[in-house]
């Protein structure tokens, strides 16, 4: 049984991988059962079947890759290696069997019943082409049919589309002739309305042609239009014409045009009321009729050659400005005398003139008016314009005769910018519109206004650098003004500079104002260069006053600079530089670009860098200088006390203490240079320098007097007693602590004058902490820097106070 087992199992695994068929199996499984064997035992028996069993799986499952591992492993896990297990082989044998019948049964009912949808589906395809194949049959029919039809109806087709294109064909004709005959009747309605009186009606006569031509904006009919457009403008002008007689014979009698200032005492006319209500429909009637047509009807009403405007002035003060134009093309164009080149302020004031003047009548009389017909226009404001476009058109043309003469431009431009101020302040003209300064930004005048700038600035650099007074202050003997000691020239030269900007700072164009910036920025650097020149000559004597002039000129300009640099003009200015870009300013690299842009660089960003250079290297000349000439008035401190800083006897010894003799030069000079250079620097220089010379000072001290000796008890009281009593003082003048800024020297005096116990322990510390741990794991030894900081030391480091420590003379037995 267990034979037939492993037989079964083995055949199933083969058939479900593709193997030889169950028949072959049990084919060979019969002949093998007729064989004799007797077994030696339990053991042997189940060896001996398993190894016949592997056999037979291993004939039909060759070809199949796994089969003879997945059954090894099936019996290993159901038998293992017990004897006793093979009474499970039955109940295994049954549980495989009926698992094989049900595959079977599964095999044999898919294959019966693929045959049947096969079938189906070969039906319906067949069903689904003979469909296919009448309908094309169909389609072809009807095809046919249709092409019978339309070769029928060509003719009829051929015959109605004629008669189509001639019925098409008249009605534009008949649409054109509505049109002309449409024109016709409003002209002659506006011609009745014009002999009956009736201006109302002919002003809607032309809002409705101008409608009609608007409507055939669109149109191909080109004579048709021009003949619509040429006849509206001919009704336009004569209503414009009739308008224009009516309102002038109103304004004359209330006496407009004023060309002085209105007096009360003009008597007022008697049908004022009357003409008060003829000016107002007059008003209305010119509105309508200018608002009837969106677009200008004739250039020259609107716009002056050279002179634009945003938008069309108001039709009534068009009018109203004639007189007044009349009068400045009298006396301001031609060979008058009063139409001179070099003086632009005659037209200019004139028209500010009758600005102020004429502004009274506008509010008054116009502008009620005018809000009454419900539009949206300051009559103010419209006589501004007017009387703006006089002064513009004026302007441009002088200005490009003035080309050629730098004195006479410079005076024009001079009295445009007073010209243009006076218009924002005095009679609030709206700074969106445009004013005078427009008519500087033309390319050539601008090139050649930053051009003459350039020259005239430059030529007041020279004459400023050459003159008498150039390095020394005009508030020098004014304390509470002369803060920073700037000299004349320097403080002329930043003056030019502001008012460079105050003549740039209302130009509409942000580039052209960027433009102006980099004159200024030209003009500093080269000022910079100069100031170094000069430097140099000055150089060989740094204590001199010119010296000391051109070092409070360099910080001056570079203290102006940065309150510039937090000004709101140049913060505008600078981001007006970031959207432009490289057209003014040059190329911006991409980490200028992202400081300028986050404001954390300026516009003057390196010229404060180069500025700031040129302070320092000026302010270390001039340290070197000082401690050079105090270090030669130190070297008697220095070297002839050698042996007396052993021999000077104790403090208790001595009456009184006083100042060594031979520190006595090294003092006066110090004192004489703070004196001089505290009258000659500005506070914020002197601050630097006495702070930098006391660093100096410190270290050279330090260095070269109490490294180099050796000191007893009364050389080193005698030490302290110059440092703390001769020489903080001289300091103390400047500031609370001036031992703070002398920490080396006080720190040495203080280990020089330790008392002989403390300066035992604190040597004795010091060395310990040289050749062990500084701190023991106990922690009761304390680390040097707390014993130097236990003493008020706490610049020196440990190995130099032991040096220190080595310089003490009195010692116990020595």
């Amino acid at each position: 049984m267990v034979y037939l087992f492993f037989s079964f199992v083995c055949s199933q695994a083969a058939v479900c991988c593709g193997a030889a068929p169950v028949s072959l199996l049990a084919a060979r499984r019969r002949r093998r059962s007729r064989r004799l064997w007797t077994p030696r035992g339990e053991e042997d028996a189940l060896t001996w079947w398993r190894r016949e069993a592997v056999a037979d799986m291993a004939a039909p499952a060759a070809e199949v890759p796994g089969v003879r591992e997945r059954v090894l492993r099936l019996l290993e896990e159901e038998l293992g290696g017990d004897v006793r297990s093979l009474k499970k082989v039955g109940a295994m044998l049954d549980q495989l069997a009926a698992e094989n019948r049900v595959v079977e049964e599964q095999v044999l009912s898919a294959s019966s019943s693929v045959p049947l949808r096969v079938a189906a589906a070969l039906s319906a395809a067949e069903a689904s082409r003979a469909e296919l194949q009448g309908l094309l049959q169909k389609e072809a029919a009807l095809s046919a049919r249709l092409q019978r039809h339309l070769h029928g109806a060509r003719a009829w087709t051929e015959s109605l589309g004629g008669t189509f294109g001639q019925l098409d064909a008249i009605e534009r004709h008949m649409k054109y002739l509505q049109c002309l005959g449409r024109v016709e009747e409003l002209s002659d309605g506006i011609q009745q309305c014009l002999m009956t009186g009736s201006m109302w009606e002919a002003v809607r006569a032309v809002a409705a042609m101008a409608s009609l031509d608007v409507s055939l904006q669109e149109s191909g009919c080109s004579h048709l239009r021009g003949f619509l457009r040429e006849t509206l403008r001919f009704w336009h002008r004569i209503l414009k014409d009739r308008l224009d007689s009516d309102f002038g014979e109103v304004l004359t009698q209330l006496h407009w045009p004023f060309t002085s200032p209105p007096t009360p005492s003009l008597t007022a006319p008697a049908n004022g009321q009357e003409l008060g209500t003829q000016l107002e429909v007059l008003v209305s009637q010119l509105v309508a009729l200018q608002s009837s047509y969106p677009a200008p009807l004739l250039e020259g009403w609107y716009s002056r050659p050279g002179v634009a405007h945003s938008s069309p002035l108001s039709l009534p003060i068009q009018i109203m400005l004639l007189p007044l134009n009349k009068r400045f093309r009298y006396h301001f164009s031609g060979n008058r005398q009063t139409n001179s080149l070099n003086k632009p302020e005659w037209y200019l004031t004139q028209v500010l003139m009758w600005m102020g003047y004429n502004s009274g009548f506008m509010d008054e009389k116009i502008q009620p008016i005018l809000d009454h017909t419900g539009i949206d226009i300051n009559a103010k404001v419209e006589l501004c314009r007017g009387l703006l476009s006089l002064a513009q058109e004026k302007l441009a043309s002088d200005a490009a005769r003035l080309l050629y003469d730098d004195a006479l431009f410079c005076h024009l431009v001079d009295e445009v910018l007073q010209f243009e101020k006076e218009l924002r302040t005095t009679h609030a003209y709206p700074s969106s519109l445009p004013g005078a300064l427009h008519v500087l930004l033309d390319e050539s005048v601008f090139q050649k206004w930053l051009s003459v700038e350039r020259k005239m600035a430059v030529e007041k650099v020279d004459a400023m650098l050459s003159a008498e007074g150039a390095w020394s202050s005009q508030y020098k003997d004014v304390s509470d003004v002369d803060e920073l000691k700037a000299p004349d020239c320097a403080e002329t030269f930043m003056t030019l500079l502001l008012v460079i900007t105050d003549r740039y700072r209302s130009l509409p164009s942000p580039q052209a104002q960027l433009s102006f910036l980099a004159l200024q920025r030209e003009l500093v650097d080269d000022f910079r260069i100069r100031l170094t020149q000069v430097m140099k000559e000055e150089s060989r004597n740094p204590l001199g006053g010119r010296y000391c002039a051109i070092l409070n000129a360099a910080n001056y300009i570079s203290t102006v600079l940065s309150d510039w640099s937090d000004n709101v003009f140049f913060l505008q200015l600078q981001q007006a530089a970031v959207a432009l870009g490289d057209e003014v300013m040059g190329p911006l690299g991409a980490t200028e670009a992202g400081r300028l842009a986050s404001l954390e660089g300026s516009l003057f960003e390196g010229l404060l860098g180069l500025l700031e250079r040129l302070r320092g290297d000026m302010l270390g000349r001039l340290l070197d200088a000082v401690m050079r000439d105090v270090q030669e008035k130190a070297q008697p401190y220095k070297y002839t006390r050698c042996s007396r800083w052993l021999s000077l006897p104790a403090q208790g010894d001595q009456a009184a203490m006083s100042l060594s003799s031979s520190a006595c030069p090294m003092m006066l000079c110090l004192r004489d240079h703070l004196l001089q250079l505290q009258q000659r620097l500005c506070l914020p220089l002197f601050q630097m320098f006495w702070q930098g010379l006391a660093e100096k000072l410190d270290l050279f001290i330090y260095q070269e007097v109490i490294l180099y000796n050796h000191f007893n008890e009364g050389g080193a009281a005698q030490l302290h007693f110059d440092m703390t009593r001769n020489l903080f003082p001289l300091f103390g003048h400047y500031c609370k602590r001036p031992e703070n800024f002398f920490k080396h020297v006080k720190e040495a005096c203080i280990i020089l004058t330790l008392n002989v116990g403390s300066a035992l322990l604190l040597r004795d510390v010091l060395r310990e902490a040289e050749e062990h741990d500084p701190v023991t794991p106990g922690g009761q030894q304390p680390s040097p820097q707390s014993a130097l900081n236990e003493q008020g030391v706490y610049q020196l480091a440990p190995s130099d106070v032991l040096i220190l420590l080595g310089l003490r003379a009195s010692w116990p037995g020595q």
